[in-house]
């Protein structure tokens, strides 16, 4: 699959690069647009990537920037799980954006009545067809990313742009935004970092297409701009193989 792969030596580069990366696309954003409309990912790298975005509150003009969400889990905001609460307290807080600028999901609500809302949220901030400025995911071991897991793919109704996904590995549902809307971004990247995850990042970027068991495959933007940001361990082989 055709791909724009940069592999960096560990973790801590991998965030470095992350955090670099959001930078170099939010500026040309708020200088062209006026705003930068982002999606955002739970996980050990975004919680880094977002430690060193805080530590930079003159890089850009933060309060152009709104914040969404591409995944939550069914938890109230304070709940550990949460990823609106580890964004929280690893940037809008250091940051201090102003609660009009972020957009979460209400993971502590009826999931179906969560997701309708949520989509409802994106149509009316975003229009009938979203388009965000960036879009940022992770990926999983088993080769899900936002909250489209193995096995769950068939249910997704492709006409809407929130779902409340079923998970059986985890017995609970995810709120997640859809492929159509992934891959309506202007930019969409994709962080992977552990040696865990180096057999599913193999078969999704080399392997035959099959997004039921490889979710990540899904992710194909349509005019836009896809970005996979690896570790060494999550991608042994030399970048220009």
């Amino acid at each position: 699959m055709p791909r724009n792969l940069h592999v960096l030596a560990d973790a801590s580069a991998l965030a470095q690069a992350a955090a670099g990366h959001f930078l170099t696309l939010a500026a040309p954003a708020i200088q062209t647009r006026g705003r930068f409309d982002v999606a955002l990912a739970g996980g050990s790298t975004p919680k880094a990537m977002n430690a060193i975005l805080a530590a930079q509150p003159q890089a850009i003009d933060w309060t152009r920037v709104r914040f969404f969400f591409g995944d939550e889990r069914c938890v109230p905001p304070d709940h550990p799980d949460s990823n609106y609460r580890m964004t929280r307290e690893t940037l809008f807080a250091p940051l201090g954006i102003a609660e009009a600028q972020i957009f979460r999901m209400h993971g502590e609500d009826e999931p179906h009545a969560a997701a309708d809302a949520y989509d409802a949220l994106l149509a009316r901030e975003l229009g009938a067809q979203p388009v965000f400025d960036a879009v940022f995911l992770g990926m999983g071991p088993d080769g899900h990313t936002a909250s489209l897991f193995p096995g769950t793919i068939a249910g997704i109704d492709p006409s809407r742009r929130v779902v409340s996904n079923f998970v059986p590995k985890f017995d609970t549902f995810r709120l997640t935004i859809t492929p159509p809307v992934i891959n309506a971004a202007r930019h969409v990247t994709i962080t992977a970092g552990g040696a865990e995850k180096a057999a599913s990042l193999t078969a999704v970027l080399d392997g035959p297409r099959e997004p039921d068991t490889y979710p990540s495959q899904l992710v194909a933007p349509a005019s836009g701009e896809l970005t996979w940001l690896v570790d060494a361990a999550a991608h042994p082989a030399p970048a220009n193989r």
